[in-house]
């Protein structure tokens, strides 16, 4: 598959998701039978759980909001913004002073997220339709980005990290939960449509990953490396979620 294919391949299973429901896992991946208790193993407390229960899909690896460093009038950006679970966590943080900006190439879950945000009446954050490879927000305009397992998802992620440090102020800083892999995939696992759109046969070895940050300028502190995540939700594949900070 070519990169537009593999574009194509995610926007089908993600917009089917944000329609019909189910998660970013698939049958040979993973079994994901609780949302719920798979979103708390990842990092979500019971009140993030209860405060945007339409938003929570259950498609991270981790809890970004968790771990970044908001405070009141930051502007954040989330890519791969989903139904705006994080988004909304974020503008709890960031406060009216702030804003949140989710980025998502699904118009489904674009749409999704937008009524998510009428109905729990969060006004300060906004949705935009857009690749993350080629974002469409302005240069040196956004505090803080996060990012829960969407970048391995992206066939160019040095274009991704070269447009993050595009949009980042100086001194703004990512933090991202993704899934990284352990060990090279078989040829037949990489071309897999449904690890592709799992989070797994798209994603790179975590050296490779970490190599293309710090090439784009990134400093980057590894906060987290949750490997039984593997057994959890990839069926004993060699990948984890890796949970790190990147200043600008």
């Amino acid at each position: 598959m070519d990169a537009n294919e593999k574009k194509q391949v995610i926007k089908e299973k993600y917009g089917k998701i944000a329609m019909v429901g189910g998660s970013c896992c698939s049958s040979r991946c993973c079994e994901d039978s609780n949302v719920i208790d798979l979103s708390k193993s990842i990092g979500y407390s019971e009140d993030e759980l209860k405060a945007v229960p339409d938003a929570n899909l259950g498609l991270g690896c981790g809890n970004p909001v968790a771990f970044s460093e908001l405070k009141a009038g930051d502007i954040v950006l989330d890519l791969g913004s989903g139904a705006g679970f994080d988004c909304f966590l974020a503008a709890q943080k960031i406060g009216s002073s702030g804003k949140v900006i989710g980025v998502d190439m699904t118009q489904a879950m674009i749409e999704k997220a937008q009524a998510n945000a009428l109905k729990y009446g969060y006004s300060n954050v906004e949705f935009r339709l857009g690749d993350i490879e080629d974002l469409p927000v302005e240069s040196e305009s956004v505090d803080v980005i996060i990012s829960n397992c969407v970048i391995n998802l992206a066939p160019d992620k040095e274009k991704v990290f070269r447009e993050t440090f595009r949009v980042l102020k100086p001194g703004g800083a990512m933090y991202i939960s993704d899934t990284v892999l352990l060990a090279e995939l078989s040829e037949d696992l990489r071309k897999d449509k449904d690890l592709l759109a799992g989070c797994v046969a798209g994603a790179l070895l975590k050296e490779e990953y970490l190599a293309l940050l710090k090439k784009v300028g990134f400093s980057v502190e590894i906060l987290n490396e949750d490997l039984d995540i593997s057994k959890r939700k990839y069926n004993g594949l060699p990948v984890e979620s890796l949970q790190f900070k990147a200043c600008k």
